[in-house]
């Protein structure tokens, strides 16, 4: 794959970032209540922080070890959230991702995201397995995977250091075999 994809859903397009997102990366993840449910995101989230990501993001796609999107709404540039694939080639998986702008909370934009990322992973990278961990406490996100028919694995203890104490994560799966059955 020589071009960054970019994949299209009912009311979503998933593309690459671009250095003009950098201003509504930094607006919409500086903002507690999403750093709060994401790891790796500090707060508050200054524009270094999201010329770091944007570094990730250019070297993951070089590498081919990640696929990170931004998710727009059709017909408009504004970058919503992301959703991204950390891509473990000798095991055929990866693991996805996500975080949406607090104002689009509750409107499906995350499990429509999630639905095109699983689409993408099985039918266009031909994986065997695609994996995403949220933290105990976010019953958002594993609504979400949930939703997406991805299987609840199991409780990772104490999994991450997150500001300043150990959480659990829960752990979600979706195998090829499930994808092409559901």
């Amino acid at each position: 794959m020589t071009q960054h994809p970019t994949l299209h859903t009912e009311r979503l397009v998933l593309r690459r970032m671009e250095l003009t997102d950098l201003p509504n990366l930094v607006k919409y993840a500086c903002n507690k209540k999403v750093s709060d449910k994401v790891f790796g995101y500090p707060y508050p989230y200054l524009e270094e922080d999201a010329i770091a990501r944007m570094n990730t993001v250019l070297e993951g796609f070089k590498n081919k070890n990640r696929f990170i999107f931004a998710i727009t709404q059709k017909g408009e540039e504004e970058l919503i959230g992301e959703i991204g694939m950390r891509l473990e080639t000798e095991h055929s998986k990866a693991e996805i991702g996500y975080w949406i702008a607090e104002p689009y909370w509750g409107k499906g934009i995350a499990s429509e995201a999630v639905a095109a990322a699983l689409k993408f992973g099985f039918e266009e990278l031909k994986l065997n397995k695609i994996f995403a961990t949220c933290f105990d406490g976010n019953k958002t996100s594993g609504k979400v995977l949930e939703k997406n028919k991805m299987i609840l694995e199991g409780t990772l203890k104490q999994e991450y250091f997150f500001k300043g104490e150990f959480r659990d994560s829960l752990q979600y799966r979706m195998t090829r075999d499930e994808y092409m059955s559901s």
